[in-house]
């Protein structure tokens, strides 16, 4: 059977099931100069709307750019970065938020770059909720905050949405959920990562031979079936331990034989025990 004939797989839920998006609006007025934004302390990254005017951004790992608003800034991890209006006696609309994704754990926050700027324009589904979300922002109503907050949560999945649609990424996860084979594929693995997935097993949910599949995998991905899920098998373990979900609980369901097992694999890879997360989820 031919992939493209197939319906293609939810990408993104399996992904969203496992690390919610929580966003958090600190920030909604008119800036005129500049403004500082440190990292945030639990790990998030922050998102910007940028209404009508220029501001220009600077971040301390070098990135300079220019947006023209109306526009969306993103930086999906920890960047303390700079938000400065371009000529200083005109005043520009902001809305600001933080934005947790379940940090490094989370591959999706890996394959996204420092920061993704767009102006509204190049997507009407973002546009849409921006403008409700710039109506709530100035606006005075009651519920304002929840309804910020969960406004923002709905623009970082579009966000994601577009970016694989649109095929943004050459490379990495996100241009693996672009692949409609290779998205099937991981779909599954986000999904159920208790499951035994051989290379085999994976090729067929994605339409391919078993050597096809294992190199556009690698060529596409950056590494292999194999390599990928037990990455995603301790990232999902230490989101679980951290909690408080018991060590043998949290090895059935991402697919260890034993507790022991799972403990190994999971010091070789972050070079700490389980009980390491377990006692600060409990401090």
């Amino acid at each position: 059977m031919d992939v493209d004939s197939r319906p293609r797989p939810d990408r993104l839920s399996g992904l969203l099931q496992r690390f919610r998006v929580e966003a958090r609006v600190f920030h909604s007025g008119a800036i005129r100069g500049t403004l500082d934004f440190a990292a945030p302390a639990a790990g998030g990254g922050h998102l910007h709307l940028v209404g009508c005017g220029r501001v220009a951004v600077a971040d301390e790992l070098g990135g300079r750019m220019t947006i023209d608003g109306p526009a969306l800034l993103f930086y999906p991890r920890g960047t303390a970065h700079r938000l400065m209006t371009v000529d200083g006696a005109v005043a520009v609309d902001v809305v600001c938020a933080e934005v947790f994704l379940g940090g490094a754990a989370n591959p999706v926050v890996r394959a996204l770059p420092t920061a993704t700027a767009m102006p509204m324009h190049a997507s009407p589904a973002l546009d849409g909720v921006a403008g409700v979300l710039f109506e709530e922002a100035f606006g005075r109503r009651c519920g304002r905050q929840a309804v910020l907050d969960r406004l923002c949560e709905v623009l970082v999945v579009r966000l994601l949405r577009h970016a694989i649609e649109q095929g943004a990424a050459a490379a990495g996860l996100l241009a693996g959920l672009a692949h409609p084979g290779l998205a099937r594929a991981l779909t599954v693995l986000h999904e159920s990562p208790g499951e035994t997935w051989t290379l085999e097993r994976l090729a067929g949910v994605a339409g391919m031979s078993r050597t096809t599949f294992a190199n556009t995998f690698r060529d596409v991905i950056g590494t292999t079936p194999g390599d990928y899920l037990a990455k995603w098998r301790l990232a999902l373990a230490r989101t679980l331990l951290a909690q408080r979900r018991p060590l043998k609980a949290v090895a059935r369901q991402v697919g260890y034989a034993s507790p022991a097992a799972l403990s190994r694999a999971f010091s070789r890879h972050f070079g700490e025990p389980p009980r390491a997360v377990h006692r600060l989820a409990t401090s």
